[in-house]
């Protein structure tokens, strides 16, 4: 390892503990080690400019986080909630059961488990409240739920994947539409377990013309779903146009749902600008130590080690899951996929494991480290929206993480669950 790799990551190390801003610190970190090793820097403006203008699906990230903002100011959300509380709201223990349907179906507008928490997780966590339930809970079972967002296509987490794996988007989002529906299924399965443990209210199922009533509200927003994955897999556009076609159309449903105020609508543009260009920040500082990393040939001696301890592709993904969920714990998101995906995914493919299996796996596993205490990004944003002592949270969220896990273990033991859809689709063929 040269000096000027030490350095940088003592830059970084530094950096984290101090809570720089993270893509800060992987810009600086990503400097020091040109500066130190004697390159110039102008290298440093074409190594993050050669990485941002030679993927054109990275244009889909602004265009996602445009669409998810703009649903999250208008009332599709409650629309959604609306729905799935027609469907599963009579059940023990319904709404929380509502919270993982509503963030199910949320997911395949937003494409981030954040903007599921700050668009569902707070309404729904409100009516559970309002309802009895107790205020950790609620926002655990909101938090569990939302990790939904970064696994049900579209998935801004696997368009990043994608980037740095070569693999194609179109066949990720395929891949991650069943494992979604399995992790649904374990949580509502944990949820009627703690609803008749605990006796949660059962307030009674209304009947078909208020589901019927409900779908006919809701109706355009799920058009959102069936636009972007149908234009994918029809053939008519690529996932980046999908991405302008959907925020098009969330703009359209959002000014018919009562978002005609230019005030607001300049509100939207801000917050999703904010987004990103810092997502934008973190990536440039991703791209420099990914570079470092490759340059180091550090990529190449975890390979050859992880190899050494074994060959079989079970048994390294085992290993790559317990690595990504202790580091999910502390380090950014952003963080785990720039640095950690170049990394380990040689030695992955050399043993034998699939690309998009392998980003369905990494993907669920990072949206699990969100919520994993005691750094998870979703806790705090609940905590802070619904003004709940983050320790209630964590006490609460241990269950849950506990049955997310086992998903993790399944999804990772039956690739077949990942990988039917995209087989049905071409994929391998």
């Amino acid at each position: 390892m040269s000096t000027e790799f030490t350095v940088m990551l003592i830059v970084l190390v530094a950096g984290f503990l101090l809570r720089t801003p993270i893509g800060f610190t992987m810009l600086s970190g990503g400097m020091v080690y040109m500066l130190v090793g004697g390159g110039d820097l102008g290298n440093v403006a074409q190594v993050v400019m050669g990485g941002f203008y030679s993927k054109f699906i990275l244009l889909a990230i602004p265009l996602f986080i445009f669409g998810a903002e703009l649903m999250n100011v208008s009332r599709i959300a409650e629309r959604l909630f609306t729905l799935a509380h027609s469907t599963v709201g009579g059940m023990r223990g319904g709404l929380a059961q509502v919270d993982v349907v509503t963030s199910g179906v949320f997911s395949g507008m937003s494409g981030s488990a954040m903007a599921d928490a700050s668009g569902t997780g707070k309404m729904v966590t409100k009516a559970q409240v309002e309802a009895g339930y107790r205020p950790g809970f609620a926002c655990a079972a909101s938090a569990a739920s939302a990790t939904l967002g970064g696994v049900i296509p579209p998935s801004i987490t696997m368009v990043i994947y994608a980037y740095l794996s070569g693999t194609s988007v179109g066949m990720l989002f395929a891949a991650g539409i069943l494992p979604g529906v399995v992790i649904a299924l374990f949580l509502m399965g944990l949820i009627g377990f703690l609803a008749r443990r605990q006796d949660f209210p059962k307030p009674g199922w209304q009947g078909f013309g208020h589901v019927g009533r409900s779908f006919i509200r809701a109706a355009p927003a799920l058009l959102t779903v069936v636009i972007l994955l149908g234009g994918i897999y029809s053939g008519a556009f690529t996932p980046t146009e999908a991405a302008g076609v959907a925020a098009l159309y969330a703009l359209i449903l959002g000014t018919a749902y009562g978002l005609r105020s230019p005030r607001r609508i300049y509100q939207v543009l801000r917050t999703a600008s904010r987004q990103t260009a810092s997502t934008c920040v973190v990536l440039a500082g991703g791209f420099i130590v990914s570079y470092a990393v490759a340059s180091e040939g550090v990529g190449a001696r975890i390979a050859m080690g992880l190899l050494e301890v074994s060959t079989n592709a079970i048994v390294l993904l085992l290993i790559v899951n317990v690595v990504f969920l202790l580091l999910g714990m502390v380090l950014d998101t952003m963080v785990l996929l720039l640095v950690m995906i170049p990394i380990v995914l040689p030695a992955l493919l050399t043993a034998g494991v699939d690309p998009v299996h392998l980003g369905v796996v990494i993907t669920f596993n990072i949206m699990v480290g969100l919520a994993t205490p005691p750094f998870g990004m979703l806790l705090f944003i609940l905590s802070n929206q619904t003004r709940t002592p983050l320790a209630e949270i964590i006490r609460e969220i241990l269950p849950f993480i506990a049955v997310l896990i086992a998903a993790l273990l399944v999804l990772t033991l039956w690739s077949d669950i990942s990988l039917l859809l995209p087989r049905l689709l071409g994929y391998g063929m």
